[in-house]
């Protein structure tokens, strides 16, 4: 039976959660909010016309940003509410509703792999107990030879640095860079924030 993630119990315990966290970043970019920095560096990363995929996409804020600037873009989510703001703002992108824990995109007919993985907005700090080890794995099944993993989550989340690092080794990932922001300020031991750049190992 699949584990209810960090995300879901959240909802469970105020419905209106993500009703609230999809107005709260409308109201930001109506407010002239730099959005898209995971974006800017996603981009900087990958060829022109890249195959991405946006793991724990939300209202799919990143991913259109991504495909706006030309890539191919393929968006997940656990959660429903979240996908169909996605799909109301960027309606030609594909969005799904998938568990990571359980992502498998040749099931569903999307079959080619992808040149970079992003996952952000602390969604690794929001999984299912137990689980990031097999969320890791998937993702980096999900990559094309050559392929890179981004994620980025804040510290004091329940999810401690060194012990995401040591679940990104058992799933076959090799950390090549750590950031403390999406705009690659250096990482140090009191950073708060870790975006980590894998590779398949």
């Amino acid at each position: 039976m699949r584990k209810e993630t960090l995300w879901e119990a959240q909802k469970r315990s105020s419905p209106g959660h993500s009703a609230w966290y999809i107005s709260r970043f409308a109201q930001m970019r109506e407010q002239g909010a730099d959005l898209h920095g995971e974006a800017r560096l996603i981009d900087a990363m990958v060829p022109r016309g890249a195959r991405i995929l946006d793991a724990g996409c939300g209202p799919g804020r990143v991913g259109g940003e991504l495909a706006a600037r030309g890539h191919d873009v393929v968006g997940v989510d656990v959660d429903p509410e979240l996908i169909e703001a996605a799909k109301q703002d960027f309606p030609d992108l594909p969005w799904l509703v998938e568990d990571l824990s359980e992502l498998d995109l040749p099931a569903a007919g999307i079959t080619e792999p992808f040149d970079a993985i992003v996952c952000a907005g602390n969604v690794m700090a929001f999984l299912a107990p137990g689980t990031a080890v097999d969320v890791l794995t998937r993702l980096r099944n999900h990559l094309a030879d050559g392929g890179r993993l981004v994620t980025g989550f804040g510290a004091g989340r329940g999810y401690d640095f060194g012990t995401f690092l040591e679940d990104a080794a058992v799933a076959g990932l090799k950390c090549q860079q750590k950031f403390s922001t999406w705009d690659l300020r250096p990482f140090e031991p009191d950073s708060d924030f870790l975006v980590a750049v894998f590779g398949r190992d």
